[in-house]
């Protein structure tokens, strides 16, 4: 049986991470690496209202819309509703700025961004789901679906309540697939029981799996000695049935073409190739980390309302991948709002609390040392 996505390549051009020329995208550098992606025979391009600023949305109308004919690629972006708008009308605006940006003139694939946690509520409050079926019925949308980061449990609430999304867009990759609090698995296999099909980003966890400890790429490098460690992550993602495409967030030209070599002949993972991705998996799960669990029990009676396991979560960038603009990346977006680790005031609560007896208020102190530095 057929399903929404089938027949596209299963790479996609992520455009979250364009290089850059100072403050500006590298338009030459973007329309060599279009040229490429396209010449191989790739078609599906993702963007979204925020990235960089809304100057992604911007390249790609000059770098591929302009460029080439509408029939011959996908593009996708998103509505961040949560991020900033204060009515419904500024919120539906996100839209038309997002269409005008591209010169697209429709999107094949329109996503509610990055639903999960508080953020769901903005959607339903702004009417955007009505808002986006109508933009489909007028044409605007060939396909609405919503990308997704919190539990399988919401994920499957919404789809319950949504039965009308075509397809999800969910955080996948093998180091995340059994991790407590991604979920990638059981986000997943959620989607897969309600038949909708997956468009996964994050396969190389930003860019962390392509620079793993020597312990964890020795697994990797004594497999198949020629094979890139994207290549890897790629592959682990694209093995995955009922998939759109695997989103790469390509940021040089040598990162899309290790990326098209890996995917022009694409082989699914075999049995001998899982066992080492269990393999090193299960080594990095072995370097020493935060040992948290992301329970919550720290957080319900915080006076300071701040989001200790996010902080924790981008500690562990640098303590498992030595990433530290990933982990200054994450600190920033799990505390956006407030919370951060230089306002505990080490009233001791959250420590009573963590069932894994961490020492938290000194990995508070070193946070501020290594993210807010």
């Amino acid at each position: 049986m057929s399903y929404l996505g089938e027949q596209i390549p299963k790479l996609g051009f992520g455009l979250m991470r364009l290089p850059m020329l100072g403050e500006e995208v590298d338009i030459e550098q973007v329309k060599e690496m279009v040229d490429l992606f396209l010449g191989a025979g790739f078609t599906y391009f993702d963007t979204a209202y925020g990235y960089i600023g809304g100057k992604s949305e911007m390249a790609i109308k000059t770098a591929l819309v302009d460029r080439y004919p509408r029939e011959s690629f996908q593009l996708a972006t998103k509505l961040p509703a949560w991020a900033g708008p204060k009515t419904a009308e500024e919120a539906q605006q996100m839209f038309y700025t997002s269409l005008e940006r591209t010169g697209a003139g429709y999107f094949d694939f329109y996503l509610l961004h990055n639903l999960g946690d508080t953020r769901t509520e903005t959607f339903d409050r702004f009417g955007i789901w009505d808002f986006a079926k109508a933009r489909k019925e007028e044409g605007l949308i060939k396909h609405l679906g919503f990308s997704f980061h919190d539990s399988a449990d919401k994920l499957d609430k919404i789809l319950d309540l949504h039965p009308e999304v075509e397809f999800v867009q969910l955080q996948i990759n093998y180091a995340d697939w059994d991790d407590p609090k991604v979920q990638s698995r059981l986000c997943y296999e959620t989607a897969r029981k309600h038949g909708k099909p997956v468009i996964i980003m994050e396969p190389v966890k930003g860019g962390s799996l392509a620079n793993l400890p020597d312990v964890v790429a020795d697994v990797f490098k004594a497999a198949d000695p020629d094979a890139s460690l994207p290549s890897w992550a790629i592959r682990f993602a694209a093995s995955l049935e009922g998939l759109v495409v695997a989103l790469s967030g390509m940021s040089t030209v040598d990162q899309m073409k290790d990326n098209l070599k890996t995917m022009k002949d694409f082989k699914p993972l075999s049995e001998e190739e899982y066992k080492v991705i269990d393999k090193a998996r299960e080594t990095l799960d072995a370097i020493p980390r935060i040992p948290c669990t992301a329970c919550q029990y720290c957080t319900k009676g915080c006076p300071m309302q701040i989001n200790i396991p996010g902080i924790f979560e981008a500690m562990n960038k640098v303590y498992i991948y030595n990433h530290l603009d990933a982990a200054k990346s994450s600190y920033g977006w799990n505390t956006n709002g407030g919370g951060k680790a230089s306002d505990c005031i080490q009233c001791g609560q959250c420590e009573a609390a963590c069932p894994q007896h961490i020492d938290i208020i000194e990995r508070l102190k070193t946070a501020v040392e290594m993210l807010e530095g």
